[in-house]
């Protein structure tokens, strides 16, 4: 049986993060391969953690900067190593390249870091997102990370022509595997059953934050129009700065954590979703297409999300223009009943498991079967592995050799 090793920041916890979600999909992909998955990182295990062993998933904990990971990789000897993110790469690529150098290595981006934070750093400093400066340090590491790996997956459009345009980046070694959805709920509740506005969130997620902030202001001058309306506020790991703008009297209700985002989505009518920054897909916007809930968000939110489909929801320009869609989305059944439709076209015609799983599992295969070749034709990244493997192998020697020598 080919084993997977998957080396993750966290341990997956998709009801908290799209992020888990997108793993557990990805963890789905490979047992319709039939292969032996192993779970390994340095987080602990949380409440809100998936649970592997339901799925016959093996949960690894492994430690930084420490020889006990060498000897753990050896035994596993896995055919295909699974980075969650660029800095697992970091911390742990250059010892599955030296201990199983002929495991095909594959990077999950799950967004470009570089990209959300360069636009973070843009709305702090008072610039336009499309003057972010992308060509930052973070940049560097991240697209140093995708060239030492076989392959990276790459979860939205833009990133793949940004990475490809851009950075020159050879396709070669990038693949475009979205958000997967097995299948779309069509009997969803009608318009006149919902009721109130919906914001949803991991709130350790500073888009998101940023995101309930930006409601707390826009949030009256909807409420005048629609009184009767409330907003409600979901997510895990509120901050304090989040709770405290909780006040019934304006009907701006901060509920914390929803277990069940299918039961919640379902009851309201309208998504909130004023991003001014982030990268990658959006979960909540895909969830809310799912569950027939329409959604007002800024171009950042709907990135990557529609392509030539029209939106689920209302795309919004200007403060003015996000008050006025989520009034008129609100409060007009056509329109709304028009918004829903689109949604379940979008996952119909763009995210449907089926539309992407063969092509994934046929490439993951190709590159296990090539790979001598593969790595050839991507020298870069071979020169990349080369010279990082060396400094970052002895820094973490070095640390290890300090920790070792602690009484």
């Amino acid at each position: 049986m080919k084993k997977l090793l998957i080396i993750g920041h966290t341990f997956p916890e998709p009801s908290t993060t799209a992020a888990g979600s997108r793993m557990m999909q990805l963890i789905g992909l490979f047992r319709e391969e039939n292969y032996q998955i192993t779970f390994a990182s340095t987080a602990a295990v949380s409440e809100r953690t998936a649970n592997l062993r339901a799925q016959n998933i093996s949960a690894k904990n492994i430690k930084l900067n420490d020889a006990s990971f060498d000897a753990f990789i050896k035994e596993l000897n896995p055919e295909v190593v699974l980075f969650d993110r660029y800095i697992t790469e970091e911390q742990f690529g250059w010892r599955v390249a030296e201990n199983c150098p002929n495991a095909l290595r594959v990077l999950d981006t799950e967004d470009l870091h570089f990209l959300r934070k360069a636009r973070e750093e843009a709305v702090k400093n008072g610039k336009p997102v499309s003057e972010a400066d992308l060509f930052s340090e973070t940049a560097k590491r991240e697209l140093a990370s995708i060239l030492r790996c076989d392959v990276s997956l790459i979860i939205s459009e833009y990133e793949m022509e940004l990475l490809q345009n851009t950075f020159k980046i050879t396709p070669d070694v990038l693949f475009y595997l979205p958000f997967l959805v097995e299948e779309v709920c069509q009997n969803t509740p009608a318009f006149k059953v919902r009721q109130n506005f919906l914001a949803i969130g991991n709130l350790l997620h500073a888009p998101n934050v940023d995101s309930v902030l930006q409601l707390k202001k826009l949030w009256p001058a909807i409420k005048k129009q629609l009184p009767q309306a409330e907003l409600h506020i979901y997510g895990a790991y509120a901050p304090q700065q989040i709770l405290q703008l909780h006040n019934v009297n304006e009907g701006f209700i901060v509920k914390g954590w929803a277990p069940d985002v299918e039961g919640v989505m379902k009851n309201y009518r309208v998504q909130l979703a004023p991003l001014h920054f982030g990268a990658g897909l959006k979960g909540k916007l895909l969830d809310a297409m799912r569950f027939g809930l329409p959604s007002i968000t800024t171009a950042i939110g709907a990135e990557g999300m529609h392509g030539e489909h029209s939106f689920g929801g209302i795309i919004a320009s200007s403060n003015e223009d996000f008050i006025s869609a989520a009034v008129k989305l609100y409060s007009e059944e056509n329109l709304w009943n028009q918004a829903k439709q689109n949604g379940f076209e979008i996952i119909d015609k763009r995210f449907q498991t089926s539309l992407h799983s063969s092509a994934f599992q046929k490439q993951i295969h190709g590159l296990i079967i090539n790979l001598a070749k593969h790595r050839q034709h991507n020298f870069i990244g071979q020169l990349l592995q080369h010279h990082s493997m060396q400094s970052t192998k002895y820094l973490s020697r070095w640390i290890e050799a300090k920790n070792s020598s602690k009484p």
